[in-house]
């Protein structure tokens, strides 16, 4: 039996992969725990999870995320990323990561790419530790031909580790010399550019959640096809223009349309129910997928993957961070068309949306994925992967490094 901690930041996108890979993981006879926030963890993975609570946070967050202005874009978004989010929360979560270790004394570590303090904890107690990829935007080039840019982020994580690891440290934490689990696959991301450590595609990894939301599944006509819109859940505050386009776009379609609106932020105004469209807070995004003809989303790497998986076209609006790669991605693959977000029309969101539906080359495209992703293996291969490292290694005394 190997003991596996897992370390992840306070954000669904990034915990969702990890919670099929430690249920599996379980399943084969292994011990397995979170460092991070527990009241997600236990809403992604269950009550019966075992956390240890990473509970501090930055003074820029609000309700245990970023506060970040809707308006930021390009450089602007990567630099609050950086100094107003990933390294914030790294040292926040450095003491409690610490504490983990020493009371659930893991083997292995596998820690999410943006909770970098799991990454230099681990370096400098001498355990070993694998890397969560849930997008693929660091290690296929997308910092490649801005060296002013590479060169400040390596500036700031070599500041970090001076605080919060090991002075003495040389691995990149971003990326295992160990492992590195892509949760995707080389059909959608391309191949690998700039990965220290060994790689490894395993495609999505798909769980069902632990508690889903109701949804009125009567609502959906067979005759017409089931179109998804969402913004994520970490774009709350930014989509009111774009979601009253969209809604404007599928009520121009509603002969052959319908279409489910995803609104946490409560964006929209109040609307009289209808058999055309239906904007909910929630909705069951896996459960829906498995019925939809088409996605409206912002390039996030979950959601995209999570379409893709079911062979399902995407329109795609990037916002920020990772989002354009994927977006570049999703259309080097032929799975789906990109539009602006900051520039969206109804008009514009309409004939995107009719290409992904009437041309099949799309949904071809889509179906090809998904066919890389089921290979791939997902979770189960993750859990493969993550047994066949070495446990780290333990002093004469039983105790760690």
């Amino acid at each position: 039996m190997t003991r596996f901690l897992f370390v992840v930041p306070p954000l669904i996108g990034h915990v969702n992969p990890l919670v099929g890979v430690a249920a599996e993981l379980t399943a084969r006879g292994h011990a397995t725990a979170w460092a991070g926030q527990p009241e997600l963890i236990a809403r992604l993975a269950g009550a019966r999870a075992e956390v240890f609570a990473c509970v501090g946070v930055p003074r820029t967050w609000t309700d245990g995320e970023p506060r970040r202005s809707p308006q930021l874009r390009g450089p602007a978004a990567l630099k609050f990323l950086w100094e107003d989010f990933l390294v914030p929360l790294a040292e926040a979560m450095a003491p409690d990561v610490v504490t983990a270790v020493e009371r659930f004394r893991p083997d292995v570590l596998v820690v999410d790419q943006q909770a970098i303090a799991g990454a230099l904890v681990a370096e400098r107690l001498g355990l070993r530790w694998a890397t969560s990829a849930t997008t693929s935007a660091e290690f296929t080039g997308a910092l490649d031909g801005m060296p002013l840019v590479d060169a400040w982020v390596s500036g700031l994580l070599s500041g970090l580790r001076e605080r919060v690891g090991d002075p003495e440290g040389t691995a990149d934490p971003r990326f295992s010399p160990h492992l590195i689990l892509a949760f995707t696959t080389a059909e959608l991301a391309g191949p690998a550019a700039r990965a220290p450590g060994p790689i490894r595609f395993v495609g999505p990894s798909i769980a069902m959640r632990p508690t889903a939301p109701s949804f009125p599944w009567e609502w959906l006509d067979r005759d017409r096809a089931t179109v998804l819109v969402t913004l994520g859940t970490a774009n709350a505050d930014t989509g009111a223009p774009f979601l009253l386009a969209c809604r404007e776009a599928m009520l121009a379609r509603s002969d052959r349309l319908q279409a489910v609106i995803a609104d946490p932020g409560g964006l929209l105004p109040n609307l009289v129910p209808d058999r055309d469209v239906l904007v909910l807070p929630v909705v069951p995004q896996l459960e829906l997928l498995a019925r939809a003809s088409a996605v409206v989303c912002h390039a996030g790497h979950n959601t995209v993957c999570e379409a893709l998986w079911h062979g399902v076209p995407v329109v795609v609006a990037p916002i920020r961070d990772d989002q354009p790669v994927v977006a570049g991605q999703v259309v080097a693959a032929g799975a789906g068309v990109r539009v602006r977000f900051g520039r969206i029309t109804a008009a514009r969101i309409g004939q995107a949306l009719d290409a992904v539906l009437d041309d099949p080359a799309h949904r071809a495209a889509a179906r090809h994925i998904a066919a890389s992703f089921r290979t791939a293996g997902g979770a189960l291969s993750a859990a493969t992967y993550l047994e066949q490292l070495p446990p780290s290694p333990r002093r004469t005394d039983g105790r760690m490094p």
